[in-house]
């Protein structure tokens, strides 16, 4: 079953990510046709299973802070590679 969450993350007015949208199965499949829709990037990784157990519009655990920043930095540098 299909899995999927959306993160949040403006550095100059948050302290961490936040989980913006969250689901399993169909909501999932809903949350990836979004954000293929506006060119999101989607990060396969095993964090999505302890980010479900995370409130929308909460900032992630620091335990996940890591895990996080290795997928932030995947993005930023599909979006760089993307404006070539």
């Amino acid at each position: 079953m299909k899995k999927a969450v959306a993160l949040k993350y403006e550095p100059e007015e948050m302290n961490a990510p936040q989980v913006i949208s969250k689901g399993v199965g169909i909501l999932a499949e809903k949350i990836l046709q979004i954000a293929e829709e506006h060119n999101i990037p989607i990060v396969k990784s095993e964090v999505v299973e302890p980010l479900l157990s995370v409130r929308i519009r909460s900032e992630i655990p620091p335990e996940l802070y890591n895990a996080i920043a290795e997928i932030i930095a995947y993005v930023y540098k599909l979006v760089r590679e993307s404006k070539k």
